[in-house]
């Protein structure tokens, strides 16, 4: 998948990642398996700084696109 679908598709997916750790399902679900407290958090950030620069970049990325 090329183009302007898999920009697309990578800025959803980072606006998904984002607002799952946003909402805590993310921390849920790492309590649900086990890995709550300082861990659990730990990778809630990161899950969420991860959403949040693809959101970024394939933002930027679409918007480029779009505007040529």
């Amino acid at each position: 998948m090329s183009g302007t679908s898999g920009i697309f598709l990578g800025f959803l997916t980072g606006v998904i990642w984002l607002l799952l750790a946003l909402l805590g399902f993310i921390s849920e679900f790492f309590g649900l398996i086990g890995l709550g407290g300082v861990l659990g958090n730990i990778l809630n950030i990161l899950v969420a700084l991860i959403g949040f620069l693809a959101f970024v970049y394939f933002g930027l990325r679409l918007f480029k696109k779009a505007w040529h």
